[in-house]
């Protein structure tokens, strides 16, 4: 026989074992295959993987319906990925946003050392301090720039907090110049961030965002309205890499399909006033 033979030979013995391996059912509870391309996930397969607690809300929406609860489950999925863009550039340019305002407001670019000495904001020099060791910990200088990028966008959310009203809201509202300014009002600004700041928590653990599309639909609004009010142009470039409204309409066409979704595009133009 030939060094060939032999090769393919074991090749093949190596495949049919690593197929005979992947369909035992011992080994996977809950998963049933004929071959790779031909398996079955069920119940006890998802709550393997995935716990039965993170799977328990979707099998508690369809009672006795294993496969729309999963059906449902990847769709949230989804709907996650497609928010992450969005998510992102509002994170990012929130955070950059109130540093230029922050270093306006104190003349220095370690801004964050004028919270230690304040009487008030001194409350909020715990989240320095954490960034501070983990930068350390990673045998780094500590910097400003790393600084910065360490800090959660919960801490960026808190600055907006009615606490800190009395001190920090008249520099960080200029981190929004395109919000009219009858609208310029503390509050106004810290409810979207907070609803944001919970989206966005809630994607980034992989928990459950797709019990409302029409409500996943305005929060999606809210993060593009808020992006807006610090830069206008921004919108634009983001719907560049923005696939939200893409797979939304798709997964509801795949859950209710084509007619119900034109039918409400065309109570949602006769209820905006668009005939």
């Amino acid at each position: 026989m030939t060094l060939l033979a032999i090769f393919a030979l074991g090749l093949k013995q190596t495949t049919r074992v690593h197929h005979q391996h992947f369909c035992l059912g011992e080994e996977r509870p809950g998963l049933h295959c004929k071959d790779m391309k031909n398996c079955v996930f069920d119940k006890l397969y998802f709550e393997k993987v995935f716990s039965e607690a993170r799977m328990r809300p979707y099998y508690n929406r369809y009672p006795g319906n294993e496969i729309k609860a999963i059906r449902h489950y990847k769709q949230n999925i989804r709907l996650a990925e497609s928010l992450e863009p969005s998510l992102s550039v509002f994170e990012v340019t929130l955070r950059n946003a109130v540093i230029r305002e922050l270093e306006r407001m104190t003349g220095q670019k370690e801004w964050y050392l004028f919270f230690k000495t304040h009487p008030v904001l001194n409350t909020l020099y715990k989240y320095i301090t954490t960034a501070s060791n983990h930068i350390t910990s990673w045998g780094e200088y500590v910097t400003a720039d790393k600084i910065n990028g360490e800090l959660t966008l919960g801490f960026w959310v808190s600055l907006f907090n009615a606490e800190y009203e009395r001190y920090l809201w008249k520099d960080l509202r200029r981190a929004f110049p395109n919000l009219a300014k009858k609208k310029r009002q503390r509050k106004t600004v810290s409810d979207p961030l907070n609803t944001i700041r919970t989206l966005r928590n809630r994607v980034f653990h992989n928990e459950a965002i797709s019990w409302s599309l029409r409500r996943l639909n305005e929060l999606h609004d809210t993060i593009v309205t808020v992006i807006q009010w610090m830069n206008p142009a921004l919108p634009l470039w983001l719907s560049s890499v923005d696939r939200f409204e893409t797979v939304s309409t798709r997964v509801f066409i795949e859950w209710y399909g084509v007619w119900k979704y034109w039918g409400a595009r065309r109570y949602m133009r006769w209820h905006l006033g668009a005939r």
